[in-house]
């Protein structure tokens, strides 16, 4: 599946998430896609990105793993909305990742969905009951925004980037002939 297709995907699923759970599950699903996308773009983007790109990747592995799902099942269900001890089963839709046919329209989508993700978890943090789950949130937040100012940079340079191409290509046809 194409990227800007998952990332659709995610926006509505975090739009109809009510419940913190919910709203941590999907800032989970925003991490693992931010770490495949860039992990993508590093691989088979243009050579000049391919660094940032990587940034983007370890930002995203370090998003997955901020929730703590065995300190909020300790708290049972009345703070995370489980059962103890049985965290929901986490598949990532980032699995589903077959290409980034538009690294631009992947990385303004992604950036779209990691904002939402953080002013959703702001209202998860702010309702917290529990100083566990509240800190989990935090850093759930702190994430979010590490990863966003990634996709910024990377935004950045896909510009300069691509700029440089423009400038090179007009000035071939200008040129002329050989």
């Amino acid at each position: 599946m194409d990227a800007v297709r998952l990332i659709r995907v995610g926006r509505h699923a975090l739009a109809q998430s009510q419940a913190p759970l919910d709203i941590l599950t999907e800032a989970w699903q925003a991490q693992a896609l931010t770490q495949a996308i860039g992990g993508m773009l590093a691989m088979k983007g243009p050579p000049e990105l391919r660094g940032e790109a990587q940034g983007l990747c370890e930002a995203g592995g370090r998003g997955c793993g901020t929730i703590d799902w065995s300190t909020l099942s300790a708290g049972g269900s009345a703070v995370s909305g489980f059962p103890a001890g049985q965290p929901p089963e986490l598949r990532p839709r980032a699995a589903q990742l077959g290409e980034v046919t538009d690294a631009r329209g992947a990385l303004v989508g992604l950036g779209g969905l990691l904002g939402e993700v953080g002013i959703a978890l702001v209202g998860v943090a702010c309702a917290a009951d529990e100083e566990g789950f509240y800190w989990q949130t935090i850093e759930a937040i702190d994430a979010a925004d590490e990863s966003n100012d990634r996709v910024r940079g990377l935004l950045r340079r896909l510009t300069v980037w691509e700029h440089g191409r423009l400038q090179g290509a007009a000035h071939d046809s200008a040129a002329g002939p050989s």
